[in-house]
């Protein structure tokens, strides 16, 4: 299992890429960080497995803030 963050830790993301012409896998992600149109933002908890997420889909979103 992989340890969680301290409390309150957050970060806000950004989509800034289409969906459209991707990967099946790609799309499922960012529907999974709750995006899938753009400019859409959404603020997460900060974990090793939305980072993950992030990453895997790093073409198509920013990092807006991380607090």
């Amino acid at each position: 299992m992989a340890k969680n963050t301290p409390a309150g830790k957050t970060v806000t993301v950004q989509q800034i890429g289409s969906p459209i012409r991707r990967p099946k896998d790609q799309r499922q992600t960012l529907v999974g960080l709750g995006l899938g149109k753009m400019n859409r933002r959404r603020t997460l908890e900060d974990t090793p497995a939305i980072r993950g997420m992030i990453a895997k889909v790093a073409h198509m979103v920013r990092v807006v803030d991380e607090a």
